[in-house]
């Protein structure tokens, strides 16, 4: 049994004290100092600071303490199994982060000159045609900043195709399948399309029948993830996606589950028009906290045009930054999107080469057919859908009957888990799953820690039938006890900065007077 640190640890602004110094910083050349007293003449007045800034206090030591202690108090990648589906949380190569970090990265400006930066363009550029290669994609632009971004690009380029062809009023729907990813019809209404849903078969793959019962002349294309939500492989795909190139739409591959397919088949090959790529999941930069992410989007050739500007070119001799493009949409970002992680994922993918990213995908889709075939018969768990047919990166089983028999739910098992030292899987989701738990170890994990997770899988099913207070109540052994989840997510108990915690605790003041 797991038990995590718990300190009393109060925020850092509690700590302050008076006079305590982490830094001394060195004394001032006479130049400087010079320099400093004509801060009148160098600096406006109305830019020129005119109190003292409200920084905590402390010493070097106290500082160091404070967030090590923050930090044993916490679950990250690097603690221990982090199976969340669809995610693809995976263990992000600390070498990645050190060649991110180095000066002659971290300090290069936006705004210099072609000319200085050569070195950053080139480097952007490899990795453009490394996933046009990777995914069968003709051109891809790097600038969204994470997959829903990619997403919204995505569904601007139907728009802007469409336009160009005369259709853009009538080609007004876009369809999405029932075990999609939330931000799918999201992203298809904000660009000002009417989403309509097409239900999964017994099999859980997109209905054939009722996808060409909603294709139409007013079909602008459908919205894809293959492997689904549910780990399954849309055997039917080419008639897919023949169905909607007939109709004169477009097909978009939606990238969050593309980790079990690298070096095996590319999204490209199977009739994808436009692919978003989750460099934040598959390429093992860092994932979760709302960021960092880069969502790259993929196009075929008759689509390039209308990618966002402006485009990195290479003639032979200097890398440019092209802005002629009288299709382009525009832009959707400052800049040319979130490079320091775009440069990891490029560290990424040179240092496990074709074979290595090849060897992803075998392993991620071997280690969750081992859990899954492990945790089928587990008493309370079901394998919705087709529990013969073999899954990709993931595997989503039901907690219905073990709520039904005995009050314990997904998120009773997700919280239990933390007692055991896992991160909890993604829960409720698809949608189409009742009381779903998807499992996605990736190729990260070792066999050891696949057979303890499932170990702790079937420990928490048992407790759940001879000991349930023992899960309903839980976590126990962690930092911070069983939260009230309407609460913690609450407008009104979340204080997200230093200002709105102040705020906050004016108001808590004043209420207790």
């Amino acid at each position: 049994m797991f038990k995590q640190a718990s300190w009393e640890e109060p925020i850092i602004f509690n700590l302050r004290r008076e006079g305590r110094k982490g830094h001394i910083p060195p004394k001032l050349e006479e130049e400087i100092k010079k320099a400093v007293g004509e801060a009148d003449t160098l600096i406006p007045k109305s830019m020129q600071r005119t109190s003292p800034l409200r920084l905590p206090e402390l010493s070097e030591a106290e500082v160091t303490r404070h967030f090590i202690r923050l930090s044993e108090m916490n679950f990250g990648v690097d603690s221990g199994f982090y199976p969340l589906g669809s995610c693809t949380m995976k263990y992000n190569p600390k070498i990645n982060e050190q060649l991110a970090n180095l000066p002659t990265i971290a300090m290069i400006h936006p705004y210099q000159d072609e000319s200085t930066v050569q070195g950053i363009l080139e480097i952007l550029y490899a990795l453009e045609r490394w996933l046009a290669e990777l995914t069968g994609t003709q051109e891809v632009c790097l600038h969204p900043a994470a997959g829903a971004h990619g997403e919204f690009l995505g569904t601007l380029l139907m728009r802007a195709y469409h336009k160009m062809n005369g259709e853009d009023g009538k080609r007004s729907e876009v369809i999405v399948p029932d075990s999609a990813h939330g931000t799918n019809p999201a992203s298809a209404a904000m660009a000002g399309f009417k989403v309509v849903v097409v239900p999964s078969d017994e099999e859980g793959c997109v209905n054939l029948e009722a996808l060409k019962a909603a294709v139409s002349e007013k079909t602008a294309g459908l919205m894809l993830t293959n492997p689904n939500t549910l780990g399954i492989f849309e055997k039917n795909i080419e008639e897919i996606a023949k169905t909607i190139h007939e109709a004169g739409g477009l097909l978009y591959y939606d990238g969050a589950n593309l980790n079990p397919l690298l070096g095996i088949v590319r999204p490209g090959d199977m009739g994808f028009d436009i692919v978003h790529i989750n460099i934040h999941k598959t390429f093992a930069t860092p994932h979760g906290g709302g960021g960092p992410g880069a969502g790259p989007v993929g196009v075929s050739e008759e689509l390039a045009e209308f990618l966002p500007v402006p485009r990195i070119t290479y003639d032979g001799e200097k890398y440019r930054l092209d802005y002629d493009k009288p299709h382009s949409i525009g832009k959707i970002r400052s800049f040319y999107g979130n490079v320091a992680v775009l440069l990891k994922a490029y560290a990424y993918i040179l240092s496990l080469g074709f074979e290595g990213l090849k060897e992803v995908a075998e392993v991620s889709v071997l280690n969750a057919n081992y859990i899954m075939h492990k945790l089928k018969g587990v008493k309370g768990l079901t394998l919705p859908y087709n529990s013969r047919k073999p899954r990709k990166h993931e595997c989503v089983f039901s907690a219905k009957p073990l709520k039904s028999e005995t009050g314990v739910s997904a998120l009773n098992i997700a919280k239990r888990l933390l007692d055991y030292g896992f991160h909890a899987p993604t829960i409720y989701f698809p949608l189409i799953v009742e009381e779903a738990l998807m499992i996605e170890p990736t190729e990260t994990f070792e066999k050891e820690e696949l057979d303890r997770f499932v170990d702790a899988m079937q420990k928490i099913c048992e407790e759940a039938y001879n000991n349930p207070e023992a899960v309903l109540k839980a976590p126990h052994n962690t930092a911070v006890p069983r939260l009230d989840e309407v609460k913690a997510s609450h407008p009104k108990t979340m204080a997200l900065s230093w200002r709105m915690f102040n705020k906050r605790m004016g108001e808590i003041e004043v209420l207790n007077k």
